[in-house]
């Protein structure tokens, strides 16, 4: 093997470890649920967001900022929201700062236009993993990304501990052997469908994601891990759920 060669099969590992040792991020996640209506119900939303919610995420000490539109999803139209803050002090005084100020008049200048801004929203907050701490931004491509959340339940706490045990263990290894590219991973602190984690992965197309999650279920790592005792499927996970997005214009992760 060249050196070349060497260094090139060394990075994956270490990116990882490099990533490990950040401080595991508190991530807000919010689901803006949309209504396709006359009077541009999404486009009112997207210019709110653009306008004045990134710039109030950003001076509210906010990492990692992802808005995002569903793209092939249940329960379409909406948006996605994403932002990751360093530890669970630095969210309260996050949201405490989004509360107030410039931030707050916008809102309720917002709430005041005639009709409906948007229908509802559920909001979320997640730990980051131990071995993917927190939100990674990917380098910018040469065409629209397709974005990938997926959220897996478990029937019980324990479960859902060995699912979360078994990615940081192995499994988010092989995701970047295989070419499956993360933006983050978090177990749910509070949110919908408890106990979970959700999780975000990046394609150049959805053809490239076929091909890569055809490369991570037939590699030989991950039918050796899915064979430990403990971890299969219908022992730690009872549902998968996921929806394909598309960032919007604006979104710094895109």
């Amino acid at each position: 093997m060249t050196r070349r060669k060497i260094i090139a099969a060394a990075a994956p590992a270490a990116a990882l470890q490099a990533q490990s040792k950040a401080p595991r991020q508190y991530i807000f996640v919010r689901k803006i649920f949309l209504r396709n209506s006359a009077d541009n119900q999404s486009g009112k939303l997207a210019e709110f967001l653009e306008k004045a919610s990134m710039p109030a995420l950003k001076q509210a000490g906010a990492q990692g900022i992802g808005m995002f539109a569903s793209a092939l999803a249940a329960d379409a139209p909406y948006f996605y929201v994403i932002a990751g803050f360093p530890s669970m002090a630095a969210y309260e005084a996050g949201m405490a700062k989004l509360a107030a100020g410039d931030y707050a008049a916008a809102t309720r200048a917002f709430n005041q236009l005639g009709g409906q801004r948007y229908v509802r929203y559920e909001t979320s907050l997640l730990h980051g993993f131990a071995s993917w701490p927190a939100i990674v931004t990917p380098e910018p491509g040469k065409t629209p990304r397709v974005f990938e959340l997926r959220t897996y339940e478990s029937d019980n706490t324990s479960a859902a501990a060995e699912k979360v045990r078994m990615f940081n263990e192995g499994e988010i290894d092989i995701f970047k052997k295989t070419g499956l590219e993360p933006v983050f991973f978090g177990e749910s602190v509070f949110g919908q469908k408890q106990p979970n984690l959700t999780y975000m992965l990046w394609y150049d197309s959805l053809s490239a994601r076929e091909a890569n999650w055809s490369k991570f279920l037939s590699h030989p790592s991950w039918l050796k891990l899915r064979a430990t005792p403990g971890w299969s499927d219908a022992e730690i996970v009872s549902n998968i759920s996921t929806a394909f997005l598309r960032p919007l214009p604006f979104s710094p992760i895109r």
